[in-house]
């Protein structure tokens, strides 16, 4: 499972202001949560792979209903309390996953948003800044990689143990490598190993935070296995994510943490260098999630409005 980070109780004002609804995406329901007053500017959350829209911390949330706009989290297709896909019958790309993005503000019946996506829900946001750009008041990309970047040879490389490629990408940390080819169950105390790694070895782990939403995304999923269809979506051709970044036109910044055990660094300044404007944010300690006291305030200052 791939998420964000830690959930924790939202102000007691912000919660009273908190609005949860079901819209259409195609034939595919997507569960979604509206936090603030709905006349402010509104900032969609985009999570990554796997991850439920509870998986972005409330402490991020209520950081940004502070700054005064509304926020959006949702559930991807495949998670938590969105619908269900047959893979093999119906498969979908990363565009897919986008398209639902717009049908969650053409639900609320806003003609844009801010948009801040985190792993993989950062290449989904870069594929709205691409592909519909009229949608994005701006684009916060957070802990990715490049959309059209192509990482099989990478981690091929890194699993045979053989050095990294000097002119691609760097591979994932080997505490990441290692994680995924342990083969664990997939239940609770995997998705908290993977957590730990995903943290990194600076900032410390709140690992109490971490397995209550852990636990709270088991507990409202409708099909917990469904999840990994993000996994083959994510490796489907796509033509669609070649298109070149160069042409975003949202201001943009790129936040990255200097720990991140899955795209290191070099990816965030790979995006930053992509993207005309961009402005680079790297996070001392951070890695992968935001599942260390403070980070989730501390991030949620860093996303563009």
């Amino acid at each position: 499972m791939s998420a964000f980070g830690s959930r924790q109780p939202l102000p007691c004002l912000v919660m009273v202001n908190a609005y949860e609804r079901f819209v259409p995406s195609g034939p595919l329901r997507i569960w979604t949560e509206r936090v603030g007053d709905p006349g402010l500017p509104a900032v969609l959350m985009v999570m990554g792979s796997a991850a439920q829209g509870v998986s972005c911390p409330d402490a991020l949330v209520g950081r940004l209903v502070e700054r005064g706009v509304q926020v959006i989290r949702f559930d991807h297709r495949d998670t938590g309390r969105s619908s269900v896909v047959d893979f093999d019958a119906h498969p979908y790309t990363i565009g897919d996953m986008a398209r639902d993005c717009l049908a969650v503000l053409d639900g609320y019946e806003l003609d844009s948003a801010h948009v801040a996506g985190t792993s993989l829900g950062g290449m989904i946001a870069q594929w709205l800044g691409v592909h519909a750009p009229d949608r994005v008041r701006s684009l916060t990309v957070m802990s990715s990689s490049p959309m059209g970047h192509d990482p099989s040879s990478v981690w091929a490389r890194a699993r045979a143990g053989e050095p990294a490629d000097p002119d691609d990408l760097p591979p994932p940390a080997p505490a990441f490598l290692a994680h995924m080819a342990a083969g664990l169950p997939p239940d609770l105390e995997s998705d908290m190993a993977l957590f730990r790694v995903f943290n990194g070895p600076v900032r410390p782990f709140d690992e109490p935070a971490a397995r209550a939403m852990l636990e709270l995304a088991q507990s409202r999923a409708i099909d917990p296995a469904a999840a990994a269809n993000h996994g083959r979506a994510v490796w489907m051709d796509a033509p669609d994510l070649l298109a070149p970044l160069s042409s975003i036109t949202a201001p943009t910044s790129i936040v990255h943490g200097d720990q991140d055990p899955v795209y290191p660094l070099a990816h965030g300044e790979a995006l930053a260098a992509a993207i005309p404007g961009a402005v680079l944010h790297v996070v001392p300690g951070m890695g992968h999630a935001l599942t260390s006291p403070g980070l989730p305030e501390e991030v949620a200052d860093l996303i563009r409005l």
